[in-house]
């Protein structure tokens, strides 16, 4: 462990190619310390979007867990905020996943002791994350936090939900099949509350406010009961807690560093009920896996588990709303075309319908695949031409796949090619019979005995086919003898029509 507590990032974003990489070497340092190796763990994670005060608030808590015991643990007026790095302005500072490099022990009233590691989230929706970056990051931090501070500005809004129904479902996917609710605690915390007058700051009005929020009633609309019940789902404890404005000069001064003299006296009177309560020793939930609790040297295997699930490729890519919607867009056209094209070839060559002409069934399928395809590009589609582009494509490999499907099966109408085998073999019989005759009569009995053989040898194969027809026993064979009829119908086909071609030619010159 380093000499000096600090943050230690375990969890590392790249920006070329936005894949994750963990830092098991840190981590290892971090929670297999001899003295919180083999303790239960409480982990204590903020996420939410950034620029809206996570790592300043762990900093509090930092500042807390270091001075148990002492009343005026908040600090003196003058003293600047340190830990987790933090400053004011618009653009993001934590990236990826850190934790406080020390775990702190902490002795609850029947004697047990936990140890409390710190976690500290890259910001979400900044402009160098893609939805599955944030995505990632939340699950990571859910799955591995046995309380999860959701951190919001001013109000509860359905965007919020929403992200926060995409989030925890793609952690639900990459953990093992759970008997239980996947996550534990879950808090709101709502920043800068302006609305005291309707519910009170700290946990009472976030009680009374979460309640109104999260309420589901037969009124609302589907998709707004889906969405809290999907929390409720999720997460075995939820609760909230409403945080006033910490005053303009935190958040408009540039050389403000922490210094309390700066804080607005309610917020500081808010945090000195949020923190204690917060990390209060008997209220501190340890990490539990079905059922089961972590220790620090069961967190890591978890964490290495963990991130080679989002480093593979076995989970769906996460979606923005536009790109989903988009998609569901366009897979709801090419689904309408590919009706339209089905009804119209149905009523053509479908069920019990007569056979019909190749070529005319052809045109028929080049007319219908041209209606499809218009009708695919005039409904109106989200996502831009190129996104559209590729379902065209799509839909035009699966008309391509249906077409040649219905032109199986209009060829199986055919009695001709259904009964081209044994009519041919019954021909070849045939004339091998009177070739046998003629032979016999001029006196070849060598020649006629080899037309007999053949005769024979054609009824067998007679036989052998009816029976594979009847039975569907040797498909193979089967094949065989169709191919083998195929092949000698078409060479007799091509001599006909040279023998034909070659008489008119003649025709031509004696006239």
């Amino acid at each position: 462990m380093p000499s000096k507590p600090g943050p230690v990032q375990i969890v590392s974003v790249s920006k070329d190619d936005h894949s994750f990489e963990l830092d098991v070497e840190a981590l290892s340092r971090i929670l297999l310390a001899p003295e919180v190796r083999d303790k239960h763990v409480v982990v204590l994670s903020v996420a939410g979007a950034f620029r809206k005060g996570k790592s300043f608030l762990l900093d509090f808590m930092i500042r807390y867990l270091y001075r148990r015991g002492d009343e005026n643990w908040l600090g003196k007026d003058d003293e600047p905020l340190t830990g987790f790095s933090w400053r004011g302005g618009s653009e993001p500072e934590t990236t990826g996943i850190q934790l406080w490099s020390e775990v702190f022990p902490v002795r609850k009233s029947d004697g047990t002791e936990v140890a409390v590691v710190l976690m500290d989230t890259q910001g979400a929706f900044d402009d160098q994350s893609t939805v599955k970056d944030c995505a990632t990051i939340f699950a990571l931090s859910t799955m591995t936090s046995s309380i999860q501070l959701y951190n919001l500005s001013q109000n509860i809004q359905e965007d919020d939900l929403q992200q926060l129904q995409l989030f925890t479902e793609y952690g639900r996917l990459a953990m093992d099949e759970i008997l239980q609710k996947p996550f534990q605690s879950l808090m709101f915390l709502i920043r800068d509350w302006s609305f005291p007058y309707e519910y009170v700051y700290g946990f009472k009005g976030g009680e009374e406010f979460l309640d109104k929020r999260l309420q589901v009633n037969e009124a609302q609309h589907e998709e707004l009961q889906t969405v809290r019940e999907h929390i409720h789902s999720c997460f075995t404890d939820i609760s909230c807690f409403l945080l006033p404005h910490p005053g303009l000069k935190v958040a408009t001064s540039p050389t403000f560093e922490g210094e309390l003299r700066d804080v607005a006296p309610e917020f500081k009177k808010q945090l000195k009920a949020l923190i204690p309560q917060l990390l209060c020793p008997d209220q501190l939930a340890e990490k539990e896996i079905n059922g089961n609790k972590v220790t620090c040297m069961g967190l890591l295997e978890f964490f290495k588990a963990y991130i080679k699930i989002y480093q593979g490729e076995d989970l769906p890519q996460p979606k923005t709303m536009l790109m989903a919607t988009a998609e569901a867009n366009n897979l709801a056209a090419v689904a309408t075309a590919k009706e339209q094209y089905y009804k119209n070839m149905e009523k053509v060559c479908g069920g019990e319908l007569p056979y019909v002409a190749p070529k005319s069934l052809e045109e028929k399928h080049q007319f219908f695949s041209k209606e499809a395809l218009h009708t695919f590009s005039s409904t109106k589609k989200m996502g831009g031409q190129e996104f559209c582009d590729r379902y065209q494509a799509q839909l035009e490999a699966e008309l391509e796949e249906m077409w040649q499907s219905y032109l199986k099966h209009n060829e199986s109408k055919n009695l001709f090619i259904a009964f081209r085998t044994p009519a041919v073999l019954f021909v070849l019989i045939c004339l091998f019979y009177i070739l046998s005759g003629v032979f016999l009569f001029v006196g070849l009995a060598t020649f006629a005995l080899v037309c007999d053989c053949a005769v024979g040898v054609l009824m067998m194969a007679m036989l052998t086919w009816a029976f594979i027809r009847y039975s569907g026993r040797y498909p193979n064979v089967g094949g065989a003898i169709d191919q083998a009829a195929g092949v000698v119908l078409e060479q007799a086909t091509v001599a006909m029509n040279k023998s034909k071609g070659t008489g008119i030619v003649d025709q031509k010159k004696s006239s």
